[in-house]
């Protein structure tokens, strides 16, 4: 049971992570205005004098919204998913 809650923690992410940043407000289409995602590129920008920073985590988000996870970040985000399914199923099991 314990592999099977990892394994669909894992595919969860992966599958969810698409939707999650959308709905943030990265689309392929570029920020949305009015997102969460523009309030971080606005004080993203307002913190780097003006600019948005190559390889900061909103250039990365965003670029993510438009093309998709590649496969290195699709495991990467298989594994969070999975960790974090692993904690919750330990915590769901314990007798605190």
């Amino acid at each position: 049971f314990f592999l099977v809650t990892l394994i669909g923690a894992g595919v969860g992410a992966v599958a969810a992570a698409p939707a999650v940043l959308a709905a943030a407000g990265f689309t392929a289409g570029g920020i949305a205005a009015g997102s969460v995602a523009s309030s971080l590129m606005s004080a993203a920008a307002v913190a780097n004098g003006g600019g948005i920073a190559a390889g900061s985590v909103v250039a990365t988000l965003q670029a993510v919204g438009a093309d998709g996870i590649p496969l290195a970040g699709q495991a990467i985000v298989g594994t969070v998913g999975a960790l974090v399914g692993a904690v919750a199923s330990m915590a769901s099991n314990s007798t605190l």
